[in-house]
This record gives structure tokens, sequence and C-alpha cells, in this order.
């Protein structure tokens, strides 16, 4: 599910979203168990988690159980989210280890997000240290991404010239 409009992201310049789905498609394609959703994309206005698992909830129905995928430093960030005790009651966040953070106190946290305790299952992965904003920055100072992103992926960015130069084509 690629952002439509991200809301925490300071970032002024972000990648159309035509980009962001195409790369999203290259990097699932022959996966069988990964689908691309348009859902934040369609949406106007910002994207919110919030808002998008309510809409995956009303189109799936409650027969089946939603996971949300974040790494400890976003599940850190979790009170700040938009409406985040009515996130947990829709689905179960799976929190992935990541390198340079540590887990984050959900005791603490349950006093500003009721009811997160019971909705994070930790999955302890070994730490990759791979992220979006690195693969940007490597990308801007002409490093190889190699390894890093699906070589469709890679291919796509390099053809598009995405990250290079100031604004990628829109």
């Amino acid at each position: 599910v690629p952002a439509g409009v991200p809301w925490l992201k300071s970032e002024t310049n972000i990648t159309p979203a035509r980009h962001r789905l195409e790369m999203v498609r290259l990097a699932i394609e022959g996966r069988p168990y990964f689908e691309l959703s348009t859902i934040e994309v369609e949406r106007p206005g910002p994207s919110y988690s919030v808002d998008t698992i309510a809409a995956l909830r009303q189109d799936l129905g409650p027969e089946y159980s939603l996971f949300f995928l974040l790494g400890w430093d976003s599940l850190a960030e979790l009170p700040r989210w938009k409406d985040p005790a009515r996130l947990v009651q829709m689905c179960r966040l799976v929190a992935v280890t990541r390198p340079g953070f540590s887990r984050p106190d959900l005791e603490a946290m349950e006093k500003l997000v009721p009811g997160v305790s019971e909705s994070v299952v930790w999955l302890d992965i070994p730490p990759v240290d791979i992220s979006s904003s690195d693969i940007r920055a490597r990308i801007a100072a002409g490093l190889t991404i190699h390894g890093l992103v699906p070589s469709a992926v890679e291919r796509y960015i390099s053809r598009h010239r995405l990250y290079r130069d100031p604004a990628p084509e829109g």
C-alpha cells in the first residue's frame, strides 16, 4: 500500500504516486501472496493508517484478520498517529526488529494507546539495515543500490532517474 500523501513525512519532494505504485508492482511481481493496493493513492488528502485499515476492514469484512507490519522505530511513534487506539482495535501490529532501535515500552505506551499491549506481536528477525531514506541518499550520492532493492526496481529507478534530480518527472 504505497502512501498517497504521507502525513508524517517532512519531505516536500515526494516521489510521484505513479512511480511509487510501479516500484511496488515490480517488487512483488511473481509473488502470489502479495497484492498491490492503490487505496491510499486514490484517496484524497493525507494518508492515515487508521483510515486505510478501516477501509480494508470494510471491504474484506470481519472474517479476515488484518496484520499491520511496522518497525520498532515506527511503533515507538504510534502515540503521534491519528487515532492509534482505534487502529489497534482493528488489526494486529506486527513489530519488526529495526537496527539501532530498542523495543518500545508497551506498558508505558498503554496509557496513551489503550489496547496496544494486546495488539502487538513481536517479530524478531535478523537485523537488516536498509531504509528508504538510505536508498534515496545512496542514489543521490551516485552509489549502488544493487542488492538493496529487487533488480527490476533498481532498473526502474535508474531508467526514470528517480532520486537523482531535484524533482522526478511526474
